[in-house]
């Protein structure tokens, strides 16, 4: 009897499994996602060995070495000036988006006003409309406020592309969170400011960390607003300079200079996903984990 109990017990669904069994069933898992991390790591790899390894027709061309990167950092204007310009725009697009899709979520998730849903959908349907299709009115409505050729022009349109997926992702965190703390805050004195910011931001910061991380690597990787806005060398972004620098004299292609640009480009981009995944991940689950 006590034999067959334990036999019964064991077959329970709930019933721990043996550690071979458990590696037998999860060895399919790891190797699939070992060999999605290889593919997706590859490219940047080679790329970084192709940066420093010796060719024909670039600055390096005897032995392992960082000439490329040499050819890179003079490039007219030199790359520092080019990462400032950078920094300058995707920083901007961040906090505005960040400070534009806040305000924005926080109403549309708590507060009722005529045409709610209209304007929600309305900001949505900005996805729709081709990105290239929108730029030469943006440069023209830029130009007669002053800000063509301007980074506060390139960042406040990277904001508006940013803003539909924003405001959405703002207003699922803002839904996830109990409406019993705006009322527990409210019973204590707090205005709607104060509850915003003492009670509700503090709840939804993996939902900021993950709109943050988008519209950083929006900005930070975007080619078309910039050779679009910007005419001025000295105010070239990043991808722009790698861009221009790519094709030398008669049409001959730098590839030890445009694999060390490639590099640049993405180390930043890699090093915050690393250090923000967790935040990021949780971020997409708050819609998932509402009510």
């Amino acid at each position: 009897m006590t034999a067959a109990s334990s036999t019964d017990t064991d077959q329970r669904p709930g019933a721990r499994q043996p550690a071979g069994l458990r590696a037998v069933v999860r060895t399919p898992y790891y190797v699939l996602t070992g060999g999605l991390a290889i593919l997706f790591l590859y490219p940047l790899l080679w790329t970084s060995v192709a940066s420093v390894s010796p060719r024909a027709g670039t600055a390096q061309t005897e032995g392992f070495g960082w000439n490329n990167y040499l050819t890179l950092a003079g490039y007219q204007a030199g790359i520092w000036q080019y990462l400032l310009n950078s920094a300058v725009v995707s920083l901007l697009t961040v906090l505005l988006t960040l400070l534009v899709s806040t305000l924005a979520g926080y109403a549309f998730a708590r507060f009722d006003f005529p045409g709610k849903d209209a304007l929600f959908l309305g900001t949505l349907a900005i996805l729709m409309v081709p990105y290239a299709t929108l730029l030469i009115p943006l440069y023209v409505l830029l130009n007669r406020v002053g800000l063509q050729n301007s980074l506060v022009g390139v960042a406040l349109v990277l904001t508006m592309f940013q803003l539909p997926f924003s405001v959405f992702m703002m207003r699922i965190s803002f839904e996830a969170v109990p409406r019993e703390l705006d009322e527990a805050a409210r019973v204590d004195g707090a205005s709607s400011f104060g509850v915003l910011w003492r009670v509700l931001l503090p709840a939804v910061q993996p939902g900021l960390i993950t709109v943050g991380l988008f519209s950083f690597l929006a900005a930070w990787n975007d080619f078309m607003a910039p050779l679009i806005l910007i005419n001025d060398t000295n105010r070239m972004t990043l991808p722009l300079a790698i861009a221009n620098l790519r094709v030398q004299v008669q049409g001959v292609v730098d590839y030890g200079a445009t694999e060390a640009g490639v590099v640049l480009l993405a180390l930043p981009c890699f090093i915050l996903f690393l250090l923000l995944q967790r935040h990021y991940v949780r971020g997409f689950m708050s819609g998932a984990l509402k009510g």
